[in-house]
């Protein structure tokens, strides 16, 4: 080779290294020590206005002051969260998608045959958010009082009472799904395109009674726009006070609380994990997060939980425990 080709090769090849360089460098590039250097996209797998996208918005806010950037919510509905969860899953690992999902993401598995993502393989958990409690509500001019009274009814009307929900999958769905099977009854399941459907429907009357998150309920309970009967918590919740628990009305079973979490996709890079999990904890400790929350029936978990370690161990229990309830639920 003449010199000439060998200067122009030197000349070219320094050019790849000097992109190579600028694109790690550039905003949304490969380099976790500059992260983040642009908006982060938070996709929330459910409708604008539900539960799910309710706690986003209230970290998101101290989450974007802590990072420097905005965290911008994407609403990407559809098929009980598995639409947005699989967008999440197959988005670039350099932190700029990140999911907020409920326990959703534990049920999905039993639930979906031909589920596009593995929750574990797929993604990296951030840490926990909040575990919000369950009310059990009805149509304010519903005949039962009290929720002994609906446990009766329920069981004696089983094949005429309507029970409504935001979709296969959802949180009320399955809180629906643990209510029948405790009460070892079917009932008429009426879904929704998500929980703001479902609640107008059982205000206006159309529907019986639903199960859903304080995050969404306390409103229309304190309002008096539905009839509540008991909270799916050990405790009665400050919200609510005088919100029996299911146990208190004789129903131990039915307990469960939804927590949400953050996720990355699983080839995200540990440092870019390790700064969305800080962001996190920034903003759970914020108290203005800690009094919306108060507000609407829950509260941030603790700085233990909202962890990567924690959250992912609490998702593989949970796909164990819903799996069976799931399977007994469909008839399986």
């Amino acid at each position: 080779m003449t010199p000439a080709p060998r200067k122009a090769a030197a000349y070219l090849g320094a050019l790849a290294g000097l992109s190579l360089v600028l694109a790690a460098c550039s905003p949304g590039g490969s380099d976790p020590a500059a992260y983040p250097e642009d908006d982060i996209e938070v996709i929330v797998p459910f409708s604008a206005g539900g539960p799910t996208d309710t706690v986003t918005r209230m970290v998101a806010e101290p989450m974007s002051q802590d990072l420097g950037v905005q965290l911008v919510v994407q609403n990407v509905d559809g098929a009980g969260g598995t639409v947005g969860a699989g967008q999440a899953a197959t988005a670039e690992p350099d932190g700029y998608t990140v999911l907020m999902h409920h326990i959703g993401m534990s049920t999905a598995p039993a639930l979906y045959e031909d589920l596009a993502y593995d929750p574990v393989a797929d993604f990296k958990p951030v840490g926990l958010v909040t575990e919000v409690p369950m009310t059990i509500i009805a149509r304010s001019d519903f005949e039962p009082e009290t929720f002994e009274e609906l446990v009766a009814f329920v069981q004696e009307n089983a094949d005429t009472v309507t029970m409504a929900h935001a979709g296969e999958g959802s949180a009320s769905n399955l809180c629906g799904l643990l209510l029948t099977d405790a009460l070892g009854v079917e009932v008429t399941a009426v879904p929704y395109d998500g929980t703001g459907p479902a609640m107008a429907e059982l205000v206006g009357g159309q529907v019986d009674f639903m199960c859903d998150q304080t995050t969404n309920t306390t409103g229309q309970i304190t309002a008096g726009e539905v009839k509540a009967y008991a909270v799916t918590t050990p405790e009665r919740i400050e919200a609510l006070p005088d919100l029996p628990t299911t146990t208190e009305g004789g129903q131990p079973d039915i307990q469960v609380s939804v927590w949400h979490g953050l996720y990355v996709p699983a080839e995200t890079p540990d440092e870019i994990v390790t700064e969305l999990t800080d962001s996190l904890q920034v903003a759970l400790a914020d108290p203005a997060v800690v009094d919306q929350m108060a507000d609407l029936g829950t509260a941030p978990v603790s700085a233990d939980q909202a962890t990567p370690e924690a959250h992912a161990a609490l998702l593989e229990e949970q796909i164990a425990t819903w799996g069976g309830i799931i399977t007994n639920g469909q008839g399986g």
